[in-house]
């Protein structure tokens, strides 16, 4: 039991140095080429400026403040597409799951729906 129980998580530690030493390998043989010239590295201010689709920035600075509400708005997406990544594989497996699941589901919506609510009341959910 015990070591089938070291056997699992060896498995994991496994996995994960290999998920932490591949990247690393990665960017410190990258960082290498650069000593040997294998890696081009000539910078000018056309390479560093900002891009946007081709065309030049818009704005006096490189770094423009964006407004937030488009963050918002992405955000909320997320969420209520969250939600449905999470109701559909239970309502596939209904039947299946019993009252239990339906009690969890329901507390689940009605935690989202009372988020909704209070973006709802805060006019969190309205464009000026």
């Amino acid at each position: 039991m015990l070591q089938d129980y070291f056997h699992h998580y060896g498995l994991i530690a496994i996995f994960t140095a290999f998920a932490v030493l591949i990247p690393v390998s990665i960017l410190l043989l990258s960082w290498a080429f650069t000593f040997v010239r294998a890696r081009p590295s000539k910078p000018n201010p056309v390479k560093s400026s900002l891009y946007e689709c081709g065309m030049r920035p818009i704005g006096p600075e490189r770094w423009t403040q964006f407004n937030f509400r488009y963050y918002k708005y992405a955000l909320l997406f997320l969420v209520f597409d969250v939600e449905t990544v999470f109701i559909y594989p239970w309502a596939i497996k209904f039947k299946q799951l019993g009252l239990f699941a339906l009690i969890e589901m329901a507390v689940f919506v009605l935690i989202l729906v009372v988020g909704w609510m209070y973006a709802w009341r805060k006019r969190a959910l309205e464009w000026d």
